[in-house]
């Protein structure tokens, strides 16, 4: 835990010895992902040498960090919150970074506003080539939940894919239960514990009948 708020670029300073020299995956609290075949996308930025961003096409850029591109489709650079916005695709709140995080974070400077900038950190990643980009287009929803109207989008976003198609969108224990990290019987005690609720009938309505 940040002990003040000093920028994201310092959380990787806060947790060099955590990682111990392992690549790592950051995530914004307050941002929601969905689109089919994301979790593929991801497992190959985690195994990409470097680190890796992905670009989302939003209509109010100026709000974002945003990638600008060379015209051979290379990153030139990435610029916080520009005034006049250099494309429409925006770095969304998730990042995948090699073991070399902590260390470059170490050589940000803080910025204007006191604080070790992510754009910062991932322009030293550009600057020695390693850093990639991927865009996620149609298809995909990145949700910024870090204002009251963005939040409510968001839970109405939610409701309406949970409502028409019957899943749980984020559901920890589906998706333990997928990947075999949760048993059957881990699963049902699960349910039962949430038993007289909507979430406890669908945990319900996965276990093997």
């Amino acid at each position: 835990m940040q002990p003040k708020p000093e920028g994201l670029a310092q959380a990787y300073i806060l947790t060099e010895q955590f990682l111990a020299g392992s690549p790592s995956a950051m995530v914004l609290g307050d941002n929601i992902f969905f689109g089919h075949g994301l979790p593929e996308r991801m497992a190959r930025a985690d195994e990409r040498a470097g680190g890796t961003v992905f670009g989302y096409r939003v209509s109010d850029p100026e709000r974002y960090g945003v990638v600008s591109f060379a015209p051979d489709g290379t990153v030139k650079e990435i610029v916080e919150k520009p005034s006049n916005p250099p494309s429409s695709y925006a770095v969304t709140g998730l990042y995948f970074l090699d073991e070399t995080a902590p260390e470059r974070a170490r050589a940000v400077q803080p910025s204007a506003r006191g604080e070790l900038e992510i754009a910062d950190l991932l322009e030293s990643y550009r600057h020695d080539g390693a850093l990639n980009v991927e865009l996620i287009g149609r298809g995909y929803a990145w949700l910024d939940t870090g204002t009251h109207a963005s939040l409510l989008d968001a839970g109405n976003f939610v409701r309406t894919l949970q409502d028409r198609q019957g899943t749980q969108v984020g559901c920890p224990e589906e998706i333990a239960f997928d990947h075999g990290w949760l048993s059957v019987e881990g699963l049902k005690a699960r349910a039962d514990l949430y038993a007289k609720t909507g979430y406890g009938a669908y945990l319900q309505s996965l276990l093997p009948t």
